[in-house]
């Protein structure tokens, strides 16, 4: 994955999809999915010829975001699932590795996120659990997930057992009010990325 495009470029006019300037920094800041191409360029595309000159990367992730609240919920989904599920250690884009930890991950860990991954996308159908990482190793997530899926804290990996989950209902108070949290931490995770390139 290269550097950011210069923020000026990505406000000329392109005819292209993810390989014009802004597609290359949509797919660096969000992480490559097919909703960037079919839906969020063409959208920012139409925003920034008809807005100010943007001053920041930071800005950019500002509006992407305005826009994507704008989404019915299977689109906003569909967004959040662009991002490599927790554990992942394969197809990872080189930000992303950075992200979930350069540290061996001991495979009982890896193991257990596997597992709460699955739960997860159980309860929250249609969802991924995304959160800005910020250093925490892989371990901590995992008891960070526990919680968030009102687990005690096991070193069996398999607890609880998968067909124990019940299901919250897609667009229900608590799927939308955790499909929130998700895109916000996708933000996090973009503007943290335009420091680590050195860019703002």
């Amino acid at each position: 994955m290269g550097d950011l495009p210069a923020l000026e470029a990505i406000q000329q006019p392109s005819h292209s999809t993810l390989q014009s300037p802004l597609g290359v920094a949509l797919e660096v800041l969000f992480e490559r999915s097919p909703i960037l191409v079919s839906l969020l360029e063409p959208q920012l595309k139409q925003v920034l010829q008809s807005s100010p000159p943007l001053a920041s990367y930071a800005e950019l992730i500002d509006v992407a975001l305005s826009e994507i609240a704008k989404w019915d919920l299977n689109a906003q989904s569909e967004f959040i699932s662009g991002h490599p599920r927790i554990g992942e250690v394969k197809n990872l884009s080189k930000l992303s590795a950075s992200e979930q930890g350069v540290n061996p991950t001991p495979p009982e860990v890896l193991k257990r996120l596997e597992h709460l991954n699955a739960c997860y996308e159980v309860v929250y159908p249609g969802l991924r659990y995304i959160t800005f990482v910020n250093g925490r190793t892989r371990a901590a997530i995992a008891e960070e997930m526990e919680r968030a899926l009102g687990f005690v804290h096991s070193i069996n990996w398999s607890e609880p057992p998968l067909e124990s989950m019940v299901a919250k209902e897609f667009g229900s108070r608590e799927w939308i009010t955790e499909l929130n949290r998700a895109i916000g931490d996708v933000g996090r995770i973009a503007k943290s990325r335009i420091g680590i390139l050195g860019v703002s």
